[in-house]
Protein backbone atom coordinates (compact mmCIF):
# COMPACT_ATOMS: atom_id res chain seq x y z
CA UNK A 1 0.00 0.00 0.00
CA UNK A 2 1.53 3.19 1.19
CA UNK A 3 4.41 4.59 3.89
CA UNK A 4 0.99 6.48 5.43
CA UNK A 5 -0.71 3.80 6.25
CA UNK A 6 1.96 2.45 8.53
CA UNK A 7 0.51 4.69 11.14
CA UNK A 8 -2.65 3.19 10.86
CA UNK A 9 -3.68 0.47 13.67
CA UNK A 10 -3.40 -2.83 12.04
CA UNK A 11 -7.70 -3.39 11.68
CA UNK A 12 -7.28 0.13 9.43
CA UNK A 13 -4.53 -1.27 7.65
CA UNK A 14 -6.78 -4.25 6.99
CA UNK A 15 -9.71 -2.00 5.84
CA UNK A 16 -6.91 -0.84 2.97
CA UNK A 17 -5.89 -3.60 1.66
CA UNK A 18 -9.24 -4.91 1.49
CA UNK A 19 -10.64 -1.53 0.35
CA UNK A 20 -7.97 -1.78 -2.61
CA UNK A 21 -8.84 -5.34 -4.11
CA UNK A 22 -13.06 -3.50 -3.74
CA UNK A 23 -11.10 -1.10 -6.09
CA UNK A 24 -9.93 -3.29 -8.56
CA UNK A 25 -12.84 -5.03 -8.52
CA UNK A 26 -15.02 -2.02 -9.03
CA UNK A 27 -17.24 -3.65 -5.67
CA UNK A 28 -18.24 -0.50 -4.46
CA UNK A 29 -20.71 -1.68 -1.68
CA UNK A 30 -20.66 -0.64 1.70
CA UNK A 31 -19.91 -3.46 4.13
CA UNK A 32 -19.38 -4.27 7.84
CA UNK A 33 -15.98 -5.52 9.50
CA UNK A 34 -18.03 -9.16 10.02
CA UNK A 35 -19.40 -9.39 6.61
CA UNK A 36 -18.66 -12.57 5.05
CA UNK A 37 -16.17 -11.33 2.07
CA UNK A 38 -17.62 -13.76 -0.53
CA UNK A 39 -21.26 -12.43 -0.10
CA UNK A 40 -20.31 -8.73 -0.60
CA UNK A 41 -18.42 -10.06 -3.94
CA UNK A 42 -14.72 -11.41 -4.10
CA UNK A 43 -13.78 -15.03 -5.49
CA UNK A 44 -11.63 -17.44 -4.32
CA UNK A 45 -8.98 -15.67 -6.73
CA UNK A 46 -9.39 -12.25 -4.89
CA UNK A 47 -8.99 -13.93 -1.52
CA UNK A 48 -5.47 -15.16 -3.05
CA UNK A 49 -4.41 -12.10 -3.68
CA UNK A 50 -5.78 -10.83 -0.34
CA UNK A 51 -3.42 -12.58 1.16
CA UNK A 52 -0.39 -11.58 -0.88
CA UNK A 53 -1.10 -8.35 -0.29
CA UNK A 54 -1.67 -8.57 3.36
CA UNK A 55 1.49 -10.29 3.78
CA UNK A 56 2.83 -7.25 1.86
CA UNK A 57 1.27 -4.21 3.83
CA UNK A 58 2.43 -5.89 7.13
CA UNK A 59 5.99 -7.40 6.01
CA UNK A 60 4.69 -11.25 7.30
CA UNK A 61 4.55 -14.40 6.21
CA UNK A 62 0.97 -15.65 6.90
CA UNK A 63 1.75 -19.35 7.81
CA UNK A 64 0.08 -21.92 5.60
CA UNK A 65 -1.77 -23.16 8.40
CA UNK A 66 -2.98 -20.12 8.80
CA UNK A 67 -4.48 -19.69 5.25
CA UNK A 68 -7.96 -20.53 5.78
CA UNK A 69 -11.02 -19.61 4.51
CA UNK A 70 -11.88 -19.09 8.33
CA UNK A 71 -9.61 -16.49 8.87
CA UNK A 72 -10.35 -14.48 5.56
CA UNK A 73 -14.11 -14.46 5.67
CA UNK A 74 -14.24 -11.14 7.34
CA UNK A 75 -12.31 -7.84 7.88
CA UNK A 76 -12.51 -8.82 11.61
CA UNK A 77 -11.15 -11.93 11.34
CA UNK A 78 -8.54 -11.09 8.89
CA UNK A 79 -7.60 -7.80 11.55
CA UNK A 80 -7.27 -10.97 14.41
CA UNK A 81 -5.16 -12.90 12.38
CA UNK A 82 -2.53 -10.10 11.82
CA UNK A 83 -2.93 -8.75 15.58
CA UNK A 84 -2.08 -12.69 16.41
CA UNK A 85 1.01 -12.99 13.67
CA UNK A 86 2.47 -9.38 14.76
CA UNK A 87 1.81 -10.30 18.58
CA UNK A 88 4.03 -13.43 18.11
CA UNK A 89 6.97 -11.80 16.27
Amino acid sequence: MNQKNQDLSPGHRVVAVIQHVFDERSITRPICVDDNLMEVGLTSLDTVKLVLLVESEFDLMIPISDITPANFQSISAISRLITRLLRNT
